[in-house]
Parts: C-alpha cells; structure tokens; sequence
C-alpha cells in the first residue's frame, strides 16, 4: 500500500509507515460523518479526511494540515483534479519568501515532479462556481501527516493522494469541518487497512460509485 509507486513517468518512493502513527495510515472504519455516500469530508480537528461509502462505513485517511487548512470551511466540490499539477505560491509567500519568485505565476509556477509541494495529485476546490483557494493534494513529507504545518491547505501522502484521485470524480461534494472532533474524539475503533487482507473484488476495495452524486 505505501509501497514504491512508477507513476506519470516518476519513481514515488516507498513511505517508512512504520514511522506514522498507525492511525493515520489509510484504513476502513466505521463512518462517523453521516454525510451520504461519495461525500468527502474533512476533520481539521483530528486530522482525518473520510471517503463516506455505502456500507455505513468510509475510507479514513491521514493529513497534514497547513493554515490555509484551517482558514476555509463549509461545503463545496471539487470541480476538477488535475495529476502532477503545476503549483504557483501566493503572492504573500513569495513576500516572504522571494526565492520563490522564480515559480511565480509571472514566470510559469513550479513544474510537476517529485519536490512539486501539490505532490502527484489535487483537488480543486470550488464554491458557488468559486474558486476557494482550497486544495487537496499530495506531498513528499510523509512526516507531516496528523500535523499541522506552517503553509498549505490539506496534504497527503502521494500514495494516499493517488488512491483517493482515482475514487472520486468531478464535482464530488465535499465537507470541510471541525465538528467531528467532539464526536469521536477519544475513541477510534480501528480499521481495516484498504489493501491488506482483503479479497481481491471485495466490496472493501469498490470505487465510490457515480450514481451517489
């Protein structure tokens, strides 16, 4: 599952998991949203990002949390995904920052590759035909996940990133909250690793169907 990845002509390399807390590794759990099928839903709080499904159970994923992050909340969609993105810094980063200047949005944003900080995929996240500012996205620093950081929205690890891109269309709703926190803080039942141990064709390992968008 965190295994090397050969992916849009680049080597991800393998993740140390045994680093991580368990409970940020992906894994079906129970789902403690109550939001329908397909939703997404963001947990600052906890730093969990859940896949709901149709089993009363989701998909739990571990994130690293960035300002951005903790800024924006509220429902929305993603409008469209986008693999190995570019990625351009705010202006108010390059302020603080002017190295980056060179990955402005004058001169073109970093180019997609392993050290791209959007990682292997993105989200993109739009309210009311809106652009958010709001990003789901993949990233090479495997040890900020179950952090918060200094920069960026909502982080992933690429192995995690690349399994929820392929689950999810265009247009999947999305809840970003800190509500859940309350509800399940304390006690986390566990879950079952999305990969390991399951029969090939499970019901465990199904994509989210489109017709519960």
């Amino acid at each position: 599952m965190y295994g090397p990845v050969f992916d849009g002509g680049y080597e991800i390399p393998a993740v140390p998991y045994r680093k991580i807390d368990s409970k940020f590794l992906r894994q079906i759990v129970p789902d403690p949203t109550g939001e329908r099928p397909g939703t997404i839903v963001v947990d600052t709080s906890q730093h969990f990002l859940y896949l709901v499904r149709e089993d009363g159970q989701a998909i739990r994923y571990g994130v690293g949390l960035g300002r951005a992050g903790f800024e924006w909340a509220g429902r929305a969609v993603v409008q469209y995904k986008r693999e190995w993105p570019k990625w351009t810094p705010p202006d108010e980063m390059i302020a603080r920052q002017p190295e980056l200047e060179k990955y402005s949005s004058r001169n073109g944003g970093m180019p997609p590759g392993l050290m791209n900080p959007l990682g292997a995929r993105a989200l993109y996240i739009f309210q009311n035909n809106e652009d958010t500012l709001y990003r789901i996205h993949g990233s090479p620093e495997w040890h900020s996940i179950g952090k918060s950081i200094s920069s960026g929205c909502v982080r992933l690890m690429n192995q995690d990133i690349i399994d929820l891109h392929s689950r999810v269309p265009g247009k999947t709703p999305i809840l970003v909250t800190n509500g859940l926190g309350a509800r399940i803080a304390g006690h986390d039942p566990g879950g079952v690793a999305v990969d390991a141990g399951v029969p090939e064709g499970s019901t465990l390992l199904g994509r989210v169907s489109r017709s519960w968008l």
